[in-house]
């Protein structure tokens, strides 16, 4: 092994604490025989237990070593990766050095480690080469990035050679990207001070724009402005504002899983890393994907002034907001910085420092383009809304009359007519059955 990743030239930037040039570097002992036996098989299986909490994180099953590798070549970024996932597969020299080194990968995929187990005595390669691994939820693993490099490694499984290899292998970077960017959906700041900027969500909910019962309109006027964002047409900024419970995360998120494969990725910001988000876009504005930053519950108190940087995002200093990124906020109030009763009064002993500070703080809303209203459901739409998740459960067999008198006694005691006082009710009659 270590014979084939030293001839390595287009992914030779894999780290050299990796699992595979570890791996290489064992071998390696082995085949010079400079090896104490115990030693090696402590280190051997040190290697193997990283092997399995990697495939643990990432839902991995039967060969663990070519899913291992799939995933090396899914997120190892370099020139060539980042190139592919913009144009796909790339002509001229580089297509010859970057073959040579899928032929290394493709008879990595097939190295026997028999001979090293025989001799030591010992089966895990065996193992981990056939495993069965214990059925996990979707919830603790990130599914995301597996279902994705289970793919690759399947594909290159039926390979017949490197010019096969590198067809599948910029196929993939052209429909999927590559690195954690790529093959996430959403993404936080992380609070480590070593690392990525970036880390990925690795648990995201599944719902979709038909899960919210109502708020056509609403919807309509999201997906236009982010259809014609993922189109690289012009698009806005968006401010998502009214009563809570009624859906606007509901809908960014939703968004999210409509759009995502066609390279719509979301990196949810608080008002507290605010003083980040010129960091936050260096790391994604040449990328090629579209990138929503997610501001939930966006609101300011008068002595906050973290919207600073968010108006200097926004308005665009020296360096302009790249043309892949927009912000989409939601907030319970129109106005996203509460104004004191100083600057609403016109006794204000200082007119034009009221009149600036009124100013200042309500052009920060003025600077989405698009504001979408949510507002509380009468009790016509509020009992539609319960009918229809209702009926999403055929095992609530209540009458529609006990049905809305119900829902209704509920959310007279639950704060009131809303979406989420609706899905609470439902859920309230599941647990109820089970």
């Amino acid at each position: 092994m270590d014979r084939l990743t030293s001839k390595l030239i287009i992914y030779r930037n894999i780290p050299a604490d990796s699992i595979l040039f570890e791996l290489a570097g064992i071998c390696r002992r082995f085949r010079l025989g400079l090896y104490d036996r115990d030693e090696l098989i402590a280190d051997i299986y040190t290697q193997v237990h990283r092997l399995l909490d990697v495939a643990t994180a990432y839902g991995f099953d039967q060969d663990l070593w070519h899913d291992y590798l799939a995933f090396l070549l899914a997120t190892t970024e370099n020139p060539f990766t980042l190139v592919s996932e913009k144009t796909g597969a790339l002509e001229g020299s580089v297509q010859q050095l970057v073959r040579g080194d899928f032929d290394i990968f493709r008879k990595l995929f097939d190295y026997g480690f028999s001979e090293m187990e025989e001799k030591l005595g010992i089966d895990c390669f065996s193992v981990i080469q056939n495993y069965d691994a214990v059925v996990k939820e979707e919830r603790i693993f990130n599914k995301n990035v597996s279902d994705k490099v289970r793919e690759l490694s399947g594909l290159i499984e039926v390979t017949e050679d490197a010019r096969q290899m590198y067809d599948i292998v910029t196929d993939f970077y052209r429909r999927y990207g590559v690195g954690s960017l790529g093959l996430n959906k959403a993404f936080k700041i992380s609070d480590r001070k070593e690392g990525p900027l970036l880390e990925p969500v690795v648990t995201t909910t599944n719902v979709v724009l038909s899960d919210l019962v109502g708020y056509e309109i609403q919807k309509k006027q999201l997906i236009e402005n982010t259809e014609a964002f993922v189109r690289g047409k012009p698009a806005n900024n968006v401010l998502l504002y009214g009563d809570a419970g009624t859906g606007k995360s509901t809908s960014v998120k939703a968004i999210l899983n409509q759009y995502y494969d066609r390279g719509l990725r979301m990196v949810e910001i608080y008002k507290h890393q605010f003083q980040d988000l010129s960091k936050v876009i260096s790391a994604i504005k040449d990328r090629n994907y579209r990138f929503i930053l997610f501001m939930d519950d966006l609101s300011f108190e008068e002595y906050e002034i973290e919207y600073k940087y968010l108006k200097a995002v926004i308005e665009g200093g020296l360096e302009t907001r790249p043309e892949n990124v927009l912000i989409y906020a939601t907030s319970n109030r129109r106005n996203l910085i509460r104004e004191t009763w100083s600057e609403r009064s016109d006794r204000s002993d200082d007119e034009f420092h009221r009149s600036d500070n009124l100013q200042e703080k309500l052009s920060l809303a003025g600077r989405f383009g698009v504001t979408i209203a949510y507002y509380n459901p009468q009790k016509k739409q509020f009992d539609e809304i319960v009918r229809t998740l209702a009926a999403r459960h055929p095992e609530i067999t209540l009458t529609e009359e006990e049905l809305l008198l119900q829902a209704n006694a509920w959310e007279m005691r639950h704060g009131g007519k809303s979406g989420r006082t609706a899905q609470q009710f439902i859920d309230y009659l599941l647990g109820k059955m089970s």
